[in-house]
């Protein structure tokens, strides 16, 4: 039985300027298994967040594919990316990206209610994720009501909101103090013990520790360490 859930073949990502051409990755490929955590080292400006999106279908690569669930995402037009997005994947990033004007609960629960679940069970799983993540006296409150490692909490309850196949995650601790990114580790370290399929991209060598499979990437190229 074949337990890789996504693969990447030679993957390249330039970007025409008016006077330059920029080469971001070249000939990189990357296999990811189910119930692995998959962690991305590289400093600022390597390109690790324009692979993250290349392969989670944020973008598209100027060479190569993405192959995921059995499907050839680089062939898909941007509606069906969105919808594959939405069913199947969730986003950590840097910056939370929560909706200020909805609590806690609500930003939560919406992708589920975009997703077509009714409201009582969408509402219900975003509680049961708040919970879990011990921020479920938060629910009611706004965004820049509760501190930024509580935001970051949300956002990853919110991710997994639909039960994803895989978790893309890029710089999750870039904007969090020590304390925090200790905090979020946990999660992130609970997310691996559950067997969760999860892509992480990060410059802090701390994080490399809840990986099961780690890579620099470096000079446009992934590298295993």
């Amino acid at each position: 039985m074949n337990d890789v859930i996504l693969s990447a073949t030679g993957l390249g990502k330039t970007y025409y300027l008016e006077n330059e051409t920029i080469d971001v990755l070249e000939g990189i490929d990357l296999e990811v298994s189910k119930g692995s955590f998959v962690v991305i080292l590289g400093p600022s400006g390597s390109g690790k967040s324009t692979l993250l999106h290349i392969i989670s279908g944020l973008d598209r690569p100027t060479a190569g594919r993405v192959v995921f669930d059995s499907t050839d995402i680089t062939a898909h037009d941007d509606q069906r990316l969105s919808q594959i997005r939405n069913k199947k994947m969730g986003f950590v990033f840097q910056f939370h990206h929560l909706l200020a004007e909805f609590t806690c609960l609500e930003n939560v629960a919406l992708p589920a209610l975009v997703n077509g679940i009714a409201p009582l069970e969408a509402y219900g799983r975003a509680q049961d994720l708040l919970d879990k993540f011990n921020i479920g006296d938060k629910k009611n409150r706004l965004p820049d009501e509760i501190s930024g490692g509580e935001r970051q909490r949300v956002a990853i309850a919110r991710s997994m909101i639909n039960d994803p196949l895989i978790v893309f995650a890029d710089e999750p601790t870039g904007n969090l103090d020590e304390a925090n990114t200790r905090k979020l580790l946990e999660v992130f370290g609970g997310l691996r013990s559950e067997g969760r399929t999860v892509v992480l991209v990060t410059h802090s060598l701390d994080i490399a520790g809840v990986g099961t499979h780690v890579y620099r990437l470096k000079e446009r190229r992934l590298y295993a360490l």
